[in-house]
């Protein structure tokens, strides 16, 4: 399907387009591919990876292509992901729309830990309105590992939603969302059962039509399985969890972008052990506002809260406004984000350098030249 361009900062609500706007197609994209001087792309979105190719949707049919060779090997240009906007040529993406947003975390195996590893960003997905945490109200329930969860969604400027799956092991769960309130604060929190359909009606908001939702959480915690009572059947295969462990298999093993038959999409996520952060996009300061409230009235703009006379977190650990679970954590997240910051300052400093090197032997290979002539 070719997309006639109009030189307008509206989105033309043509029939053409229709199919692309249940796809989340807005003004965003609309833009950028009105200033692309070409007629020989079309527009379509990634809704899943494989291997060594791609399955795009233009809203009315999908295909499989493969990437262009210079997506491949330029770091500048970027790679398309789950979710991306892209511009096909027959049978290649020849480039990447420029993203809305996009859910990213550290490499596998940064969690807390300071190595090379700690500053590459692995993408999840792409242009999303939503991010699920699923959290089981069995042994995957755990209130640390929801704090990690709300940092990373708030480091990509993302907006949380917390859904508590399993809710037909307890009978009474509402104290499962005090608990959550105590750290989530002005997160929407959902109960739901798959099993037999509790909640469901309240998530149906989050699908209308071209809206984007990524789920993110443990394997076992219940994503594949709600993305099947979404839908209405079954689209992503689930296993069963070890009673004694609490644990699931990796039963999701690549990401996929699903259409509800709400309007809405869902990019069903793999299972994550380790949520290893990217980047500091101040998502520490909106995940603990109680926190960083009182870290604004110390009386050392540098404090570490640790030591410090007149500080204002430690004096709010001593009389019980914040607990010192939440303040360790708080703690060692800014650690690993600290780290993460001054890596990437030394990273840039080097990239910069090489370049400066290579103008400079440019420069001399020129003189050089100039002095065989001479």
């Amino acid at each position: 399907m070719m997309i006639k361009k109009k030189h307008t900062n509206n989105i033309d609500t043509n029939d053409s387009l229709q199919p692309l706007l249940k796809m989340g197609w807005d003004s965003h994209f609309q833009i950028h591919l009105d200033n692309i001087c070409n007629d020989n792309f079309f527009p379509a979105r990634v809704v899943g990876v494989r291997k060594n190719s791609f399955l795009i949707s233009q809203g009315t049919s999908e295909r499989l292509v493969t990437v262009a060779g210079r997506l491949s090997h330029h770091k500048e240009s970027p790679f398309p992901v789950t979710g991306d906007w892209v511009l096909v040529n027959d049978k290649v993406i020849s480039a990447v729309l420029p993203r809305k947003n996009t859910l990213s975390r550290g490499a596998t195996g940064t969690h807390g830990k300071q190595d090379s590893q700690s500053n590459k960003e692995q993408i999840i997905a792409a242009n999303l309105d939503t991010v699920f945490i699923i959290c089981g109200l069995d042994r995957d329930f755990n209130i640390r590992r929801l704090e990690r969860y709300l940092t990373l969604v708030y480091n990509c400027g993302l907006t949380p939603s917390i859904i508590l799956t399993k809710a037909d092991l307890h009978q009474n769960p509402e104290h499962y969302v005090r608990e959550v309130g105590t750290v989530a604060f002005n997160v929407p929190v959902h109960f739901i059962s798959a099993k037999d359909s509790t909640g469901l009606a309240s998530l149906e908001p989050y699908l209308s039509q071209g809206q984007t939702i990524a789920m993110v959480g443990s394997s076992g915690a219940g994503k594949s399985t709600l993305v099947n009572r979404l839908a209405g059947k079954t689209i992503q295969s689930t296993n069963l969890v070890s009673e004694h462990l609490g644990k699931g298999k990796h039963t999701t093993t690549s990401r996929s972008l699903i259409m509800m038959p709400q309007g809405g999409m869902v990019i069903d996520n793999p299972g994550i052990r380790e949520i290893g952060f990217w980047d500091d996009g101040g998502g520490l300061n909106v995940a603990f506002p109680e926190i960083e409230e009182l870290a604004n009235t110390c009386r050392f703009h540098n404090c570490s809260h640790t030591h410090e006379p007149g500080c204002q977190v430690l004096h709010g650990l001593t009389i019980g406004t914040i607990r010192k679970e939440r303040l360790d954590s708080y703690q060692k997240m800014k650690r690993e984000l600290a780290y993460l910051s001054n890596r990437q300052t030394k990273s840039a400093d080097r990239v910069e350098k090489e370049r400066w090197k290579e103008v400079s032997l440019k420069i001399k290979a020129i003189n050089n030249r100039r002095n065989d002539h001479v």
